[in-house]
């Protein structure tokens, strides 16, 4: 912990990165009131999936018992920020009429490719989980409506943070040792931390203004648990006082796409977010990206 701050994470034993998108997915129908059998999209939205190919989400439809042909199912991939994208995409799709009800979830399996012999500093800031959404349209504001889906991209800092094997960049054939020298995470801390924090401002305003809110507006803050160190800072560069941000990293750690979801179901759960609460999904990804929805719940 006096290294990272963060004073536990949980990893999976036995259970499969499916195992949690799964659970994860039951847990929101539940919620929701919503059968499975009224599920049309299905989106996996996770950083690191379970295989290269196929994508994940036909696997999480099967596992939910759902018949063949009788949704669509497809993965989206923003590594940090998939689930906000996965949100936007969804929403998307449901004001166009292409889908009635959609199941976005984030699981991760972020315990994998770690880094633990070379920066086990930032190894040690990673954690298993998994949340999901289920989205439909609304038909009052009660119901809880997304004002606003914000994503922008800087890859001058692509390299700062990735896994490089496993897709077609190396050659496990014919350069094995430099797949698996680019196998588990890298990440160059100070670059990101340089690039986010001189567009993090101006792309809250942005975010807020296609919202038509303004800082005051905003009840909860709910960020991507990068970590101890980065919510600090975000906290610091930003108005809002640490009350109304969402901080479970000390206690989950990071969870890549599912820290969001994962830290508002929490949130939810303590009775932070009650019906008319204004929301602000808030992170930063490799890539590198900044993207935020704004919400009343």
């Amino acid at each position: 912990m006096a290294a990272t701050g963060v004073s536990r994470r949980f990893y999976c034993t036995d259970e499969t990165q499916i195992d949690l998108a799964t659970d994860a997915c039951e847990q929101a129908l539940q919620n929701a009131e919503c059968r499975i059998e009224d599920i049309d999209l299905i989106i996996s939205a996770a950083s690191v999936p379970y295989q290269p190919i196929p994508a994940m989400a036909p696997l999480i439809m099967r596992s939910l018992g759902q018949a063949d042909g009788s949704t669509a199912a497809y993965d989206v991939n923003s590594t940090c920020l998939s689930f906000v994208t996965g949100l936007d995409i969804a929403a998307r799709m449901i004001t166009g009429g292409a889908a009635q009800k959609a199941l976005v979830v984030s699981s991760e399996r972020a315990s994998r490719a770690l880094p633990w012999a070379e920066f086990p500093e930032t190894a040690a800031l990673f954690g298993d989980g998994a949340a999901a959404v289920v989205l439909g349209a609304s038909k009052a504001e009660a119901d809880g409506i997304i004002k606003a889906v914000r994503l922008r991209s800087f890859p001058s800092a692509y390299e700062a943070c990735e896994i490089g094997a496993g897709g077609t960049r190396f050659d496990f054939d014919a350069d094995g040792a430099s797949f698996a020298e680019h196998s588990k995470f890298r990440m160059d801390g100070k670059a990101l931390f340089r690039l986010t924090s001189s567009h993090f401002n101006k792309f809250i305003d942005a975010l807020l203004d296609d919202a038509g809110w303004d800082h005051a507006d905003v009840d909860l803050v709910v960020p991507h648990q990068a970590s101890p160190a980065a919510l600090d800072h975000m906290i610091r560069q930003t108005p809002w006082p640490k009350e109304r941000i969402m901080r479970i990293v000390e206690d989950y750690g990071n969870q890549i796409a599912a820290s969001i979801p994962f830290a508002f179901d929490l949130a939810r759960k303590e009775g932070r977010a009650p019906a008319g609460t204004k929301v602000l999904f808030l992170g930063t990804s490799a890539g590198v990206s900044i993207g935020g929805a704004a919400l009343v719940v």
